[in-house]
């Protein structure tokens, strides 16, 4: 933890916005080096213009592979494309647009000329495939619609993020992005300068280019998935922080449209982000699931001066897939928590239209009380590796009601039981936890202490520990026989695990579980270092006995 973590930013923190921008235009990448090529991880390409890892010679190769990929697939309606508020955003957003008119590509950009939630891109792509109607989503055929969002997320200032989103909305899986960057790299190689683009005025008045309100057509279909009037008639009063991000409009326009008491608690957009409390290691990060980043809103809900001025507070990082709630009686809660809450809620009567066959969506390294929920309330629980892209068919079908991640991303169906959106939504997690507290009076970390007491408190973390690139293949890998160890943290292993138990899907690592326990080791894909998750229902003391036991199990399988 850095000694300044959670205090405001200096001037010494915050990035030289031109020359982050000029970097992006001036900086050409070394497609020998590995870590200047296009690599799309679990949430697209990221990277620094100022690292040779996002610059416009990316981005024109990007464009194009996604030109040539959808059309190998098909694809030929139109392609949404929306932008966050970082600085390399708009930049990548124009090239983009460039390659797309030049391509003759039909696409649809922000009608007000702003920024555009993941979302609400997602959203749009399914409306346009079916959702909402008697057919239902088309996966597949002619006029099928996808898109781009311009995005690293939660990512620095300094950062700069792309990516895909295919006919069914949600990330797009390994298949796609492994072929969209391999051919990206192929043009980064053979020279982006034959790749076709027009100017940016051009592109915008190209008959393809066309504009589309993402702003109203989300905002107005919240009440087929959120009781809207039931917060508005309870009056409570909300705080939403944007944390600079591209909520920062939507929040507004959902208070006016749904005449809700809800205050958006910094409408600054600030490419530097000068305005933030410093990350657990001293960086700017829009993490809207970290206290550390989180400090200056959970102040406003404890500290005695100001803790009367909402009942319910929530953050989202800066494409707004992430969510973070903050309650007056414990602060930020964790994601895990609040996941274990909804689920609770939305399948304890909340959403009778979902029916009794939708199961509950977890990743593998989320915590076991949602099993332990889900077992209470007589529910399948579907647990999938690590990546949201593993919810979207449940999503699409109504197989799954909720898929939620431990990282504060998630999802689920309109009250009807239809898909909202397959990719992870903020606002609307956020929306739920002022839903939970308008119909029930209670917060939900209030609830979360009901859930405690009815099936055991844990306590989670996740450590990291040094691994080479060897060892980090090796752990993607391995295999239940090469886990030797019979016992963890003196109980019994009940399942070792290098597949999801809910779609068989490999899950690029390991999890180890008992009784009352469990930990996942997952080879970090860009550090050299593999990720320890873990979790005791049995004390503080135990879970640390299981993180330093779970080093000696991989330890051992990996051969050391």
């Amino acid at each position: 933890m850095d000694p300044r973590a959670g205090t405001p930013a200096q001037p010494s923190d915050l990035i030289d916005v031109d020359a982050v921008v000029g970097a992006y235009y001036d900086l050409t990448p070394d497609v020998d080096d590995p870590a200047q090529k296009v690599v799309f991880g679990t949430s697209g390409h990221r990277g620094s213009s100022l690292d040779h890892a996002f610059n416009e010679a990316h981005i024109i190769a990007t464009t194009q592979a996604i030109v040539e990929y959808r059309a190998s697939q098909g694809t030929d309606g139109p392609l949404y494309i929306g932008r966050d508020t970082h600085a390399l955003s708009l930049p990548a957003w124009q090239t983009a647009l460039e390659v797309l008119a030049a391509a003759g590509v039909e696409t649809y950009v922000d009608a007000r000329d702003s920024f555009t939630p993941t979302p609400a891109v997602s959203l749009a792509i399914l409306r346009h495939n079916g959702a909402a109607t008697s057919e239902g989503v088309r996966t597949s055929g002619p006029g099928l619609a996808d898109g781009i969002v311009v995005t690293p997320s939660h990512n620095p200032p300094r950062d700069g993020g792309f990516k895909y989103n295919p006919p069914h909305g949600g990330p797009a899986g390994s298949e796609a992005t492994g072929w969209i960057a391999d051919r990206a790299n192929e043009i980064l190689r053979s020279g982006v300068g034959a790749v076709r683009r027009v100017s940016l005025e051009e592109a915008l008045a190209a008959e393809t280019t066309r504009r589309h309100d993402f702003l109203t057509s989300y905002v107005d279909d919240l009440a087929n998935v959120i009781d809207m009037e039931a917060i508005r008639s309870s009056g409570i009063r909300i705080g939403a922080d944007p944390l600079g991000g591209a909520a920062v409009e939507y929040w507004g326009e959902i208070a006016e449209r749904y005449d809700l008491d809800l205050t958006v608690v910094n409408p600054q957009v600030d490419p530097r982000w000068a305005f933030m409390t410093l990350d657990w290691d001293g960086k700017i990060r829009m993490d809207c699931s970290s206290p550390s980043a989180m400090a200056s809103l959970v102040s406003k809900m404890t500290d005695p001066a100001t803790s009367g001025t909402f009942d319910i507070a929530t953050g989202n990082d800066a494409d707004s897939d992430r969510h973070g709630i903050v309650t007056p009686d414990a602060g930020l809660m964790n994601p895990n928590h609040f996941l274990a809450v909804s689920i609770a809620y939305l399948y304890g009567g909340a959403r009778p239209g979902w029916g009794e066959a939708a199961a509950i969506g977890k990743t593998l390294v989320s915590s076991s009380l949602i099993d332990r929920v889900g077992a209470s309330l007589g529910r399948r629980v579907v647990e999938v590796p690590v990546g949201f892209k593993w919810f979207v068919p449940g999503l699409l079908d109504g197989s799954v009601g909720f898929g939620g991640e431990e990282s504060a991303g998630a999802s689920f169906l309109r009250t009807d039981g239809g898909v909202w959106t397959t990719d992870k939504d903020g606002l609307l997690l956020a929306l739920l936890g002022s839903e939970i507290l308008a119909t029930t009076g209670r917060t939900p970390s209030q609830h979360h202490a009901e859930l405690v007491a009815e099936h055991g408190a844990s306590w989670y973390a996740r450590v990291d520990a040094p691994a080479s690139l060897e060892e980090k293949a090796t752990l993607a890998k391995l295999s239940p026989e090469q886990v030797e160890a019979t016992s963890l943290a003196g109980e019994e292993i009940t399942a070792k695990l290098t597949e999801a138990p809910g779609n068989d899907a490999k899950i690029g690592g390991l999890k180890v579980t008992t009784e009352n326990a469990w930990f996942a080791a997952r080879p970090s894909g860009t550090e050299n270092v593999y990720k320890i998750y873990a979790e005791s229902f049995v004390s503080a003391d135990h879970l640390a006995q299981v993180q330093a036991e779970a080093k000696d199990v991989v330890s051992a399988a990996l051969g050391g």
